[in-house]
């Protein structure tokens, strides 16, 4: 069922607020990427892959390779030829894939992609597209896959190469290999959520639109149907759930500027009492970091834990974002009179730092959020985002309170190598995150807190500037002003020395 409620004139931090009969949230991109090939199997009229980069070499889950090809009634386990055999199979079933236009420079260096695009495009039913659909230096980052408009998943799990991991992060897994090649990448954890019915039905609308936008003709809504494409074998961790959904999109043609993403960033910190806990690939962000020195000040502060990556990942990231983090940390430090707020690096059992690409935050276990903004001034206002949340205060929403805290309690299990119920133990008897982090076991999985490392002159320019990671596209063409970075003018954070 199609959403038709907007959200109320003066909510200005979510575009919808829309009932999922059920809803879940998938830790790691092993469990992720199979659970998205069972419910690919059970699509009937329309699977929408929306995307900031798909790899159509990556294994989705079991299924023949390319030396058993006889076997046609096995679906095969990569992703390309997956589709393929899916659109043969199912009578009248579309595919439409959009995907960031930069990233095609990529296929260049992924050698048979390009035979299975080829494939794609000979094949009617399949329709891929490059999304352009906004101003120079953005990018189309949501994560959306919908099937049948009546289950979709939406979060920060990219459905391509160096992604699958398992929640043990092993070190040197063999299984955490290239497509084709032999060489093994890191460890990484991420998240994503599944929903179904009038969720998905929203979501779906969102889909259609940023289809047309990047220039492909509209797209019928699918027919109801009774049966959805929820995995069978799946329990929910939430049923009968309102869930929120919030956007970033640049203004660009006749699509009007979206900040929902923002806003709701600053809202949900405003109303922490307790705590927050949240995972985020950076943390740049001049306003998230605002609104988090408002809150440390506060005479009783909530604690506020953030897990991050050891080092943004790629030279440019790095560049932009390791050390606008440095810079944020020490001017929050100058209202942070309790010591309440830090940041942990996860790293598994042999240290080697995880690399989080998740994009979460839960408060007071209360709220839960899950989605593809990360905690940088482009997913305030620059790129396409798309978020989903929970808000347990909610009216008939009360029963998601207790999921939200099992996630955690997972989250934090998976973070320092402890048992479930040893991290229910210690938060009762330290009652603090931070607490429970430091004196957890440092024999295994651990959570190091981050260490603020000295910046060089130009780093700090880079940083306080925001050149890399502006907040409006208009920012790219004026990188040194007194309006714009960290520090501006009117802005709540001072420069530290």
């Amino acid at each position: 069922m199609e959403s038709t409620r907007p959200a109320s004139p003066e909510q200005k931090s979510a575009w919808r607020f829309v009932r999922a009969t059920r809803a879940h949230v998938v830790v790691d991109a092993a469990a992720y990427f199979e659970l998205m090939q069972q419910a690919m199997l059970r699509a009937r009229q329309r699977i929408h892959m929306i995307g900031w980069d798909f790899d159509t070499r990556v294994r989705l889950g079991p299924g023949r390779r390319f030396y058993n090809l006889p076997d046609r009634e096995v679906q095969p386990a990569r992703l390309g030829a997956f589709v393929v055999w899916l659109v043969k199979r199912t009578k009248g079933l579309q595919v439409r894939v959009l995907k960031w236009n930069f990233g095609a420079l990529k296929f260049i260096f992924r050698g048979s992609m390009i035979l299975d695009l080829i494939r794609w495009f000979l094949k009617r039913g399949i329709d891929f597209k490059f999304d352009s659909a906004h101003p120079l230096g953005c990018s189309h980052h949501q994560k959306i896959i919908v099937i049948d408009d009546n289950f979709a998943v939406c979060g920060g799990i990219d459905m391509t190469s160096d992604r699958w991991d398992t929640p043990e992060h092993l070190e040197g897994d063999p299984r955490r290999r290239h497509p084709y090649g032999t060489r093994l990448y890191g460890p990484w954890h991420d998240l994503s959520m599944l929903v179904e019915g009038e969720a998905a039905g929203a979501l779906a609308e969102l889909g259609r639109e940023r289809w047309v936008a990047a220039g492909g003709a509209a797209l019928i809504p699918c027919a109801p149907q009774a049966d959805s494409a929820w995995p069978p074998n799946l329990k929910a961790e939430f049923t009968d759930v309102e869930i929120g959904i919030a956007r970033t999109r640049s203004a660009w043609g006749r699509l009007d500027e979206v900040r929902e993403v923002e806003a709701l960033f600053i809202e949900h910190i405003r109303r922490a009492k307790r705590f927050i806990y949240a995972e985020s690939q950076y943390f740049a962000s001049r306003a998230v970091a605002e609104a988090i020195a408002a809150k440390v000040a506060e005479p009783d502060p909530p604690e506020i834990v953030l897990i991050n990556p050891a080092t943004a990942e790629g030279w440019l990231e790095q560049t932009a974002m390791d050390g606008a983090r440095v810079r944020l940390s020490h001017a929050i430090a100058q209202r942070d009179h309790k010591q309440r707020f830090r940041i942990f690096i996860p790293r598994n059992a042999a240290g080697t730092a995880i690399y989080v690409h998740a994009k979460t935050m839960i408060v007071d276990d209360e709220i839960l959020r899950v989605g593809s903004a990360n905690m940088n001034n482009r997913s305030m206002g620059l790129d396409s985002e798309c978020d989903l949340f929970i808000d347990a205060a909610r009216p008939g929403n009360s029963h998601a309170a207790e999921p939200i805290r099992r996630l955690r309690i997972q989250l934090l299990a998976e973070h320092t190598g402890m048992l479930r119920e040893e991290v229910e133990a210690d938060l009762d008897r330290y009652g603090s995150m931070i607490d429970l982090i430091e004196n957890a076991p440092r024999q295994g999985k651990r959570l190091d807190p981050f260490v603020l490392r000295p910046l060089t002159d130009a780093e700090k320019a880079v940083a306080d500037n925001a050149l890399l990671d502006p907040e409006r596209p208009e920012e790219l063409f004026e990188p040194f002003s007194a309006r714009r970075g960290l520090f501006r003018r009117g802005g709540l954070l001072r420069r530290p020395g």
